[in-house]
């Protein structure tokens, strides 16, 4: 019934807005504002703000703060870390309140909380008051709900703007993190705003925290960091040139909340990956099996760039598709980037919801000059999709398997069903292998 009226009321509706407004007041109110204390900072962009979200979170603990994390892929409290089921990047003001309600009691410092648009158009973390915002990246996404890119931005730039709208504490600086060289920064950069400590990051020149000098291989990156009055080196096992940009944003936090350089270079030696970020699956078939989030045109873009650069690469082979219900226009873009970068393609279900799984497919091959059977195949069951790449996939080649990182529900017309891209590779690859003894 209640997904039936949601379908009724238009997703910007007064009334729809309204009713999420009167839900904040009733959690905040009944919380007692629990984070008054703590440290907040809010993570945003269209995306990355999952694998920088993790950054932030994990090198604080390192660094001896005590420190609780909200993503979309994973929460913790003090590193008990816990999966994200609720398939939300931010959750409801009820569950949120009372999340920070636990971090208080368990002394946390600093709240990281990846803050998505739907969270600051439908006031789940109103009254919250973010002492740190960080901006990854923008690119087209959810004008299902914003209509037009300068509405996304300016839904996005709240989290900048409200830095001092609901008070500050002693001591603590408000800060800004922008990343230059995404598209739009400039509307994060505005005179008009004043702000205690600003830091730019990027690639660009005129970044102020930027990576110059970077090197790749197949199992790590290094770069060196330009800051205004020093230059240090970095080793991270996280591959591509996003991750720097990750990496940047996460140290221009740590250096706001003066974590000094020495400590900041071993916490990034130690890193490995964030759950479903170019996770990889380890295999006996002499291939590179990779699962991650990517689920835009430019995330996937950055993803096999990334994948692209492994020198013994033969072969791309992606698995992916698109969501229910969400902006459709950004459908054939996604298919676009698969096809000029992959060798062979393999389009799938992800979350259907209640939209038709086919008429989801037919909006990503609008336009494709690809035959099916030549390099190409749509299998809407994602499980037989995956098996049918796994069956495909030769010594030297690259398997990426898109769109659901480590999400553990796949939600489909008839219901959501137990579901996680990594575990069905596994159950996949042991089929396989016993196939091959026998």
């Amino acid at each position: 019934m209640l997904a039936f009226l949601q379908k009724l009321v238009a997703l910007d509706s007064p009334i729809r807005v309204t009713y999420h407004y009167v839900r904040w007041v009733i959690a905040f109110w009944i919380s007692g504002n629990p984070a008054k204390n703590m440290i907040v900072i809010g993570i945003t962009g269209t995306k990355w703000k999952t694998t920088t979200t993790n950054l932030v979170a994990k090198w604080l603990q390192k660094a001896g703060k005590k420190v609780a994390m909200f993503s979309t892929v994973n929460i913790s409290i003090n590193g008990e870390i816990e999966d994200n089921n609720m398939k939300m990047t931010t959750p409801s003001p009820f569950f949120l309140w009372n999340w920070l309600k636990e971090a208080r009691d368990a002394g946390c410092e600093y709240a990281v909380i990846e803050t998505s648009s739907h969270a600051l158009f439908y006031n789940r973390v109103y009254g919250l008051r973010y002492d740190v915002a960080v901006l990854t990246n923008i690119a087209q996404d959810h004008l299902d709900l914003h209509k037009t890119m300068d509405n996304y931005v300016d839904t996005k730039l709240q989290l900048f703007r409200n830095l001092y709208k609901n008070g500050i504490q002693k001591w603590v600086r408000k800060v800004w993190v922008v990343n230059i060289d995404s598209e739009y920064s400039d509307r994060f950069l505005s005179k008009e705003i004043v702000v205690d400590n600003l830091y730019t990051v990027g690639f660009s020149p005129s970044a102020q925290i930027r990576a110059e000098n970077v090197s790749s291989t197949e199992f790590s990156t290094e770069f060196d960091v330009r800051i205004p009055s020093n230059q240090f080196h970095l080793t991270s096992r996280l591959p591509g040139n996003f991750n720097i940009s990750n990496i940047l944003c996460a140290v221009a936090v740590l250096m706001s909340q003066r974590i000094d350089i020495q400590t900041i270079q071993s916490l990034i030696n130690e890193f490995a990956c964030v759950p479903g970020r170019l996770e990889e699956v380890s295999n006996a078939r002499w291939a590179k099996i990779y699962v991650d989030y990517a689920h835009t045109e430019e995330s996937l873009r950055s993803v096999l760039d990334t994948l692209r650069q492994i020198k013994t690469t033969k072969r791309i082979i992606t698995v992916f598709g698109a969501t229910w219900d969400r902006d459709r226009t950004k459908r054939p873009k996604m298919w676009k980037v698969v096809d000029d970068l992959s060798d062979i393609v393999i389009l799938t279900d992800d979350d259907t919801y209640t939209e038709d799984s086919l008429r989801i497919i037919r909006d990503v091959t609008e336009g494709i000059t690809r035959r099916e059977g030549e390099g190409f195949w749509i299998i809407p069951s994602r499980e037989d999709a995956i098996r049918t790449a796994l069956i495909m996939l030769q010594p030297g080649d690259v398997l990426i398997v898109a769109g659901k990182w480590a999400e553990t529900v796949q939600v489909t017309q008839s219901g959501a069903i137990s579901w996680n891209d990594r575990l069905v590779i596994e159950k996949i690859l042991m089929e396989i292998e016993a196939q091959v003894m026998i």
